[in-house]
């Protein structure tokens, strides 16, 4: 089990991918090899979701894809408006309509030469657009997942800006890599300071005595699903409180999960080597997670 664990769709063997406006089969989607992507991690990213026919929460994606470009010194020759009318022409060519899990990633574009200083790029930016039928297995929410802390840490703003979402993600890959190696489905990573900061690829949140504790946000990526969440316990009287805390403060925690926009809210069913109630029917983890789908409905009946 894991935090990405979806049904398999024979669907997306023939999907079309948006490659700079232009439409490809999967089979034939490709960039230069002199792409900065490709070549250094240089770019941004977002995924994104389609419910019934509706993008969730696209404005959040949009202004944070731009947030991070800015954050990189990206410029992006395209306005919102521009790249939600890719986003769906590709969507409409694929006719996907709902549980559709979209890759937008832009790069700094091809380089003369595979150098990192961006005066060896000569051109635009590239875009690319992967759109793919992908429902979460529904036994990712009865069986939970396994988390468990790794070595690997979070950098600071003045390494990396943890929360840019950038194709640099190394740091969270190799944090994945350790949790795999110890049996864990997601890695819980401290931040510099020792505190707890988020898990590799999943925003993380604990519960106990009915309270809701996840870290201060500024060591993790400002996940949209994450700010959701935090709305969601203020506007049911739920206390959510987000502080620095260490693994010592909550390792007798009762619950716990992690969330992100591909599954939403995930019960975390084992903290290492500990069993926890958040699969349970009646668990808190559970009530947050029906709030949370509650607000993806009301944002795409506003949309309709």
């Amino acid at each position: 089990m894991s935090s990405h664990n979806y049904i398999k769709n024979s669907k997306n063997e023939n999907i079309l991918i948006n490659i700079n406006g232009e439409l490809f089969h999967r089979s034939e989607a490709k960039i230069s090899v002199f792409d900065s992507g490709f070549l250094l991690g240089d770019g941004v990213w977002e995924g994104i979701r389609l419910h019934k026919k509706k993008l969730v929460f696209i404005e959040d994606h949009i202004n944070r894809i731009f947030a991070s470009a800015k954050g990189i010194s990206l410029e992006v020759p395209f306005s919102k408006e521009d790249i939600i009318f890719e986003i769906n022409k590709v969507l409409l060519a694929n006719e996907m309509e709902d549980d559709i899990h979209i890759r937008f990633i832009i790069s700094r574009g091809d380089k003369i030469t595979p150098y990192q200083n961006p005066n060896a790029n000569v051109g635009p930016i590239n875009f690319v657009i992967i759109p793919e039928f992908k429902k979460t297995d529904p036994k990712t929410y009865s069986r939970g997942i396994k988390i468990g802390r790794v070595n690997n840490i979070r950098p600071t703003e003045m390494m990396l800006n943890p929360q840019y979402n950038t194709l640099s993600k190394l740091n969270c890959i190799l944090a994945s890599i350790e949790a795999n190696r110890l049996g864990f489905d997601e890695g819980i990573m401290n931040d510099i300071n020792g505190n707890i900061s988020t898990c590799n690829s999943t925003n993380l949140f604990f519960i106990n005595d009915n309270k809701v504790i996840t870290s201060t946000g500024d060591h993790c990526l400002n996940g949209i699903t994450r700010g959701k969440i935090i709305q969601v316990c203020d506007e049911n009287n739920i206390k959510c409180l987000q502080k620095n805390f260490t693994f010592e403060e909550i390792e007798n925690c009762k619950e716990a999960f992690v969330t992100g926009t591909f599954a939403g809210v995930i019960p975390v069913k084992m903290i290492e080597k500990r069993l926890l109630n958040s699969t349970k029917e009646n668990s808190l983890t559970n009530d947050i997670r029906s709030l949370y789908n509650k607000k993806i409905n009301e944002y795409i009946n506003l949309k309709c």
